[in-house]
């Protein structure tokens, strides 16, 4: 890549990171618990930073930017309704005039269970990228990298979760950790993140085979 076209793709992916940043303080304002909403947020703060990073540093692709991109969306989203209240199927409704949960059975509201999954399915393949764009580790060994940081990341989000609310807000921890009364929740999350990885990084093998085919064609 050419001085120019990396000059320019820093620029589209700050203005992106800057679109992005305006649209989470947007989410903010009415938020049902403000309390809840600067506990859900401590992450996105380190995350923002750790962007501008690679931005800078790392030469990310725009697929990768945009999909890391669009998973802080989700969770912008799930942190002005703490997760736990996001009215998805008000959402559904007014439109198509049927609900979510009816169709499905649900008895609680499953839009964290969403996010974990997406977790997985957004963040294993920038994680691969940068990964070999940085020369840690290449081939098979970046997709088992980026399985691992997914696995891992969600087992270190949950624990860090879990003291969190027992530290700072332990008289409202079951609403912040958005449990609904489950105890396996934190199991079911990363589970959830899990098989999101597992998803994209099988798409991900079945890309690279194809190039590949084509190149030996």
């Amino acid at each position: 890549m050419s001085s120019h076209d990396d000059q320019q793709r820093q620029k589209r992916q700050s203005l992106l990171l800057l679109a992005y940043c305006a649209f989470a303080v947007a989410t903010c304002f009415g938020a049902l618990y403000p309390k809840d909403l600067w506990l859900q947020h401590s992450p996105t703060v380190v995350a923002v930073a750790a962007m501008i990073w690679c931005i800078r540093r790392t030469h990310i692709s725009h697929t990768s930017f945009v999909m890391v991109l669009a998973f802080w969306c989700l969770h912008a989203v799930g942190a002005r309704y703490i997760y736990s209240f996001v009215p998805y199927d008000d959402w559904v409704n007014h439109f198509f005039g049927v609900t979510i949960s009816s169709v499905f059975g649900f008895h609680r509201n499953h839009y964290d269970r969403l996010v974990h999954f997406c977790f997985g399915l957004l963040f294993a393949f920038p994680i691969r990228e940068v990964l070999e764009r940085t020369r840690v580790v290449e081939g098979f060994w970046s997709r088992y990298f980026a399985f691992e940081f997914v696995v891992a990341t969600s087992a270190l989000y949950e624990l860090a979760e879990w003291l969190v609310a027992i530290i700072f807000a332990p008289d409202w921890a079951d609403r912040y950790l958005g449990q609904q009364g489950d105890i396996w929740d934190a199991q079911k999350d990363m589970a959830l993140a899990t098989c999101g990885a597992v998803m994209a990084l099988l798409a991900t093998n079945r890309l690279v085979i194809r190039r590949a085919e084509t190149h030996s064609n």
